[in-house]
Formats: structure tokens, C-alpha cells, sequence
């Protein structure tokens, strides 16, 4: 393997590893911020609003945002 080769592996396994980091750290929200996010959540309905309320991991919330753009009623 060549020098090219083997950088880019060792930036593509720093990227995932930074990526995983970042996605399942822990809920850095104050209590105040999650109760603006559980106001701004209402007009979707008591059941978004709770769910804001809640400690969550940013991948978490990410998949909840990801799965409320694509639902189709």
C-alpha cells in the first residue's frame, strides 16, 4: 500500500470515529433549552412537545428529525 492509500484510510477512520464521538454524546441541553424546544415543538402536537423534553443523544434527535421529514400521512 502506498503512502496516498494509507492516508486516506487513516483520515476516512478518523472522520468515523469523530462522527461516532459527536452523534452519541451525551444531552448538553439545559433544562431551560429543552423546555423552549418542548414550546416550540407544540403546534406538532403534545407528544413532539414531551419528547423534547427528554435527555437524548444528538443521534437520537437526528433520526427523530430524519423520520419526521420523510413521514407521509
Amino acid at each position: 500500500m502506498n503512502n496516498k492509500a494509507l492516508a486516506g484510510v487513516i483520515v476516512i477512520v478518523v472522520l468515523a470515529i469523530l462522527t461516532f464521538g459527536i452523534l452519541t454524546m451525551p444531552d448538553q441541553r439545559s433544562t431551560g433549552e429543552r423546555v423552549g424546544d418542548a414550546i416550540d415543538a407544540l403546534p406538532e402536537g403534545p407528544g413532539e412537545a414531551a419528547e423534547q423534553l427528554k435527555k437524548r443523544t444528538p443521534g437520537e434527535r437526528l433520526g427523530d428529525a430524519i423520520e419526521d421529514a420523510t413521514d407521509r400521512e
